[in-house]
């Protein structure tokens, strides 16, 4: 731990130099600038880094911001790149309910006759005939239309 009570950052020459490219071209996103300004902030090898305060007013931003940079910096083992960008997320938050077999089952029905008393599929009849079938999860009318329209498929 430094002085301030952060994680240490020590960048090099190449590192510095990088960084700043970030800051000043604006083709960034202003995410990354701003936690590009605050590990250029507390580089130690410009000299003992100011207070958590001081950079964060400078920055533009909360004191807790700039101590969440430092230790992203230091548990990511000092990887710039890794520190400034977004952290990609591995799966979805939930998993999606219309996969390609639930599509390809529903195009299935669509293109089969349409029940006795119905001359064409209409989406509500598609829809209560999806719940109905037990192996298909329950979807609304406009559900059932994009599905069908993303697979530019059109009822006759």
């Amino acid at each position: 731990m430094s002085r301030s009570g952060l994680p240490p950052v020590v960048l090099s020459a190449g590192e510095r130099e990088w960084l700043t490219r970030v800051v000043r071209t604006g083709a960034h996103p202003a995410q990354e600038v701003r936690r590009s300004r605050i590990l250029l902030e507390l580089d130690e090898r410009q000299g003992e880094p100011a207070g958590r305060r001081e950079i964060a007013e400078r920055v533009g931003v909360d004191p807790d911001t700039i101590t969440n940079v430092a230790r992203a910096y230091a548990e990511r083992g000092g990887d710039i790149a890794a520190t400034i960008q977004r952290k990609k997320r591995r799966t979805p938050p939930i998993e999606p309910k219309i996969t390609g077999e639930v599509e390809a089952r529903l195009i299935a029905l669509a293109c089969s006759t349409p029940p006795q008393g119905h001359a064409r599929w209409s989406l509500r009849l598609l829809e209560r005939q999806v719940a109905l079938v037990e192996d298909i999860p329950n979807m609304d009318h406009s559900t059932i239309g994009r599905v069908l329209k993303k697979r530019r498929f059109v009822l006759t």
